[in-house]
């Protein structure tokens, strides 16, 4: 079928399902996962701080972020399933980027007022369940948008701009005290001012990026046949629970197996955010006290180190396009994911700060490729028609493993483990190289051909 170019509207011409969309609007499109993955970069690397300085031990971090995870499980194949069956004026989709975005400014406001360890946790509850409402819609969208061709740029855009969102959030507070702010300036609670500036600037960014990109370029019209067809089922939470329920039970081959890796890789990931700031306390400043300056420094490093990485996985995702394309998204993840793994490996034993960017490069190359890669393998071998509900459910591939470290970390610490962070981020490094391995192991997907 021959493609014309998009006329800016959003609508395609007569059985033109999906114009082909210039670069530009890609990146339209995309802006408002900007918003949404600055939201997670605070996330990632202030929730372990705020705990601390509101009392918690290290030993019980990955229970206080079972909010992710829990969210995630619950909440993104629901949501995935309602926006594919979704009928209303704004589209399928849009809905949900604009409830889960006002939810989430307000979650980002709020967080850094906390005035207790209960009442930060139960807010990253809400935080992350709004960004559980916005996030596989919007993959959901990009799917629906684009054909097969232009997926992987489509999805590495995505992930170039998750890099640029969360370098700006990992940076935000060193920023704020390079302008003016005091690093050591806190509140009645111990949260230093700066993290409270840092939030507040994700709050804005979070909403309106979101409104940017679902007004620049819209969803495509469904045609009169799919509106019948949805009809035909209407919206019920009955089918709503059926449809994932066969989705499960018709999952592809190339999706299970995917599970294996996925399981490493995010298992890994969970223990790095949750343990950085711990492990370069202990190595760049003998400390462990959330009290101390050394510990304040440490979080700002982690801010520096992490903006670092994130802003190499901003250049790393177009770079990975052309390279995606010529050896595939399944040989290219897993070199990306040794990169990863061998990166953890060493920051441990490193003890001065500068030379800690080094393996920020390995790490920044993995999360480019883990925010890619699989949803380019994925997209290939799903059907259109249940792009939301598979896009759900392969987000529980991601907070499973999320969850199974929050639940057996924490018996692990004190004892395999010995009660030192340094040690979680060797045990990352090992699963990010088991992750190569089980990649390896996926078949190629051929692509599932669209719906006419």
């Amino acid at each position: 079928m021959q493609q014309k170019a998009d006329d800016g509207t959003g609508n395609a011409s007569a059985g033109e399902r999906k114009p082909r969309l210039s670069l530009a609007r890609i990146f339209q499109m995309n802006i408002g996962f900007f918003g949404l993955q600055f939201s997670f970069g605070l996330q990632q690397s202030n929730m372990g701080p705020i705990y601390s300085y509101l009392g918690a031990s290290e030993a019980a971090m990955p229970l206080l972020w079972l909010a992710g995870p829990m969210t995630g499980l619950l909440v993104q194949p629901l949501i995935g399933a309602l926006s594919d069956r979704t009928i209303s004026r704004f589209g399928r989709r849009t809905p949900y980027f604009l409830i889960g975005a006002i939810l989430c400014s307000l979650g980002l406001l709020a967080m850094p007022y906390s005035p207790t360890l209960w009442v930060a946790a139960s807010l990253l509850w809400v935080l992350d369940a709004a960004n559980n409402v916005t996030m596989e819609p919007y993959r959901a969208y990009v799917g629906d948008r684009l054909d097969a061709n232009q997926r992987p740029i489509g999805f590495l855009t995505q992930s170039a701009f998750t890099g640029l969102a969360q370098t700006l959030a990992y940076l935000a507070p060193s920023i704020l005290v390079y302008a003016g702010m005091s690093r050591d300036a806190v509140d009645l609670n111990g949260i230093p001012h700066i993290t409270k500036a840092a939030f507040l600037i994700g709050a804005v960014l979070s909403l309106s990026t979101i409104l940017w990109s679902v007004l620049s370029v819209r969803e495509l019209p469904l045609t009169a046949a799919q509106i019948a067809e949805l009809r035909r089922a209407p919206l019920s939470a009955r089918s709503t629970l059926r449809e994932i329920g066969d989705a499960i039970r018709e999952m592809p081959p190339t999706m299970r197996q995917l599970a294996v890796a996925m399981l490493f890789q995010w298992y890994a990931m969970f223990c790095y955010w949750q343990y950085i700031t711990f492990s370069l306390a202990r190595s760049l400043h003998g400390t462990s006290d959330p009290a101390s300056p050394g510990f304040r420094a440490a979080a700002l490093a982690t801010g520096q180190l992490g903006g670092f990485y994130n802003f190499i996985a901003f250049v790393g995702a177009f770079a990975l396009v052309p390279v995606t394309r010529a050896w595939g998204a399944r040989n290219v993840h897993a070199l990306c994911m040794v990169a990863a793994g061998a990166a953890m490996l060493t920051i441990p034993g490193i003890t001065t700060q500068n030379w800690l960017f080094l393996p920020m490069i390995g790490i920044g190359l993995g999360w480019a490729s883990l925010m890619g890669n699989p949803y380019i393998m994925l997209a290939d071998s799903i059907p259109p028609a249940r792009t939301g509900v598979y896009m759900g459910i392969f987000n529980m591939f991601i907070v499973v493993p999320m969850m199974i470290q929050s639940l057996t970390l924490p018996l692990l610490y004190n004892g395999v483990l010995r009660g030192d962070p340094r040690n979680v981020l060797y045990l990352s490094g090992v699963l990010m190289l088991a992750a190569a391995l089980a990649t390896m192991r996926v078949a190629p997907a051929r692509t599932v051909a669209t719906a006419a």
